[in-house]
C-alpha cells in the first residue's frame, strides 16, 4: 500500500512540476482561474499534510500564490507526504476541523487518497483551461507516466 501511494504522489509531483513550466511559459495566455486553481491544489495538499502532521497550516484554502513559488510549494508538499507515507499507520484516524470549522475524522489512507483524487480532478480542469487558450497541454494521464 505504501508503494502504491508513493507512486501516485511521485506521479502528481512530476506533472505538477511540468505544469508549472507550462504556466510560466504561457503566463499571459492563462485564464483568470488557472493560477488561483493551481494555488488551491497546492494549498489543499499543504493543509491536509498539516492536519496529519499536527502543524499549523501556512496557507489558506483559497490563497493565491505567484507562479514562481509553485515549484517550491509543490516540492515541500511532496516531501512531507512521503514522510507521512513512511511514518504513519494508514489506518490511524485523525480528527480535524475543516475550513468552515466542522469536525470530521478520517484515516491517513483516506486522506491521502482524497488529496491524490483532488489533484486529479483539478488537473483536468487546468488542462481544459490551457486547451481553451490555445496552449498545447501536457498529456498527464497516469498510464502515459508509467510508460
Amino acid at each position: 500500500m505504501k508503494d502504491f501511494f508513493k507512486n501516485i504522489f511521485d506521479y502528481h509531483h512530476y506533472f505538477n512540476q511540468k505544469l508549472v513550466d507550462v504556466f510560466a511559459e504561457h503566463q499571459k495566455q492563462l485564464t483568470e482561474r488557472t493560477v488561483p486553481l493551481f494555488s488551491h491544489c497546492l494549498n489543499a495538499h499543504h493543509i491536509w499534510n498539516s492536519r496529519i502532521l499536527n502543524t499549523e497550516p501556512s496557507f489558506g484554502v483559497h490563497q493565491t500564490h505567484v507562479i514562481s513559488d509553485f515549484k517550491v510549494i509543490d516540492k515541500t508538499n511532496y516531501l512531507e507526504t512521503l514522510k507521512i507515507i513512511d511514518t504513519f499507520d494508514f489506518h490511524k484516524i485523525f480528527s480535524y476541523k475543516n475550513s468552515k470549522g466542522a469536525k470530521f475524522s478520517n484515516s491517513v489512507k483516506d486522506i491521502l487518497f482524497h488529496v491524490a483524487n483532488h489533484h486529479t480532478h483539478h488537473k483536468g480542469q487546468l488542462i481544459s483551461d490551457l486547451r481553451q487558450q490555445g496552449i498545447e497541454p501536457l498529456v498527464t494521464d497516469y498510464i502515459f507516466y508509467k510508460r
